[in-house]
């Protein structure tokens, strides 16, 4: 996931918009510590499953707010503004914190980065619901920071919907470690012509345990099944799609078996452990994104 970054506003950044008056001075205040964000683009369409998880796994806050006031910076205040996109200075009210532990405030301030519309003008914000992915900043209970430059999402019913499961799943005490890569791949004939069985040990963060066995019985469909626990259980099972086990393997794992993890010697071992590698990643399928 893309690193967050803040950008600190001095006094004068808050001259950002002719509209400051016209807000009432709202915005003459000390600049917060805020985050950059983006709004889902229209023409990216909904939010994945792997969008989804990628945004709530480690976000301390998923909160949903209303924006209340906006004002756009100047683009000479916004280092690093992709063409295209306006800052825009967000205060939000809190409507509802759907996960997270640490306390927030009611009213919310943060940046976000939004794509211009055909006229090259800056979306109207104001009295959206939007769906934030954040960090509290320590000692400023109002003020936020996303955790990446995708972490504001238009609020919808079926997008909360399809959110909650996964935080759910991720709060859970057995909720599997993100998977990092390929640690070990041994593949071993059976005593039958078409028996096999080939173990996948992954590197995850931690060093926690998991293992994918693929086994081949004559005249039968390969099977396979992933273990989260120091034993390799032969009788796990493949893990569901669109679930948080199966985004840990299908969004992070090499497209390919990496030739220096596959112990095998023997060549017809190693092309073996190579062809059930490929396919569990079959099994598994694309991991899309639009965000």
């Amino acid at each position: 996931m893309p690193r967050p970054f803040c950008i600190r506003i001095h006094g004068p950044a808050l001259k950002v918009v002719a509209s400051v008056a016209a807000m009432g001075g709202a915005m003459a205040m000390p600049a917060p510590v805020l985050a950059q964000s983006g709004s889902l683009p229209a023409a990216q369409g909904a939010p994945t499953y792997a969008d989804l998880a990628d945004l709530a796994d480690g976000a301390p806050l998923v909160l949903k707010a209303e924006v209340k006031r906006q004002a756009q910076v100047k683009p000479e205040r916004a280092p690093g503004l992709a063409p295209g996109h306006a800052r825009l200075y967000l205060e939000a009210e809190t409507l509802s914190l759907i996960s997270g532990t640490v306390p927030v405030g009611e009213s919310l301030k943060y940046l976000v980065d939004v794509p211009l519309d055909s006229r090259g003008k800056a979306p109207k914000l104001k009295k959206s619901e939007v769906i934030l992915f954040a960090r509290p900043v320590t000692g400023r209970a109002s003020e936020i920071q996303l955790v990446n430059p995708s972490a504001q999402l238009m609020w919808s019913a079926q997008t909360e919907q399809r959110l909650r499961p996964i935080l759910a799943e991720l709060a859970s005490a057995d909720a599997p470690p993100r998977v990092t890569g390929i640690r070990d791949a041994l593949s071993v004939a059976g005593n039958l012509v078409g028996e096999s069985e080939t173990q996948l040990f992954l590197d995850t963060e931690g060093r926690r345990p998991a293992s994918i066995t693929v086994t081949r019985r004559p005249d039968m469909e390969p099977a396979w099944g992933v273990s989260w626990t120091e034993i390799v259980d032969r009788a796990a099972m493949q893990p569901r799609p669109q679930s948080l086990r199966w985004y840990r393997l299908a969004c992070f794992l090499p497209a390919s078996l990496p030739a220096d993890a596959n112990l095998s010697s023997d060549n017809d071992d190693r092309q073996r452990a190579e062809r059930d590698y490929a396919y569990v990643m079959q099994s598994l399928g694309p991991c899309p994104r639009n965000l």
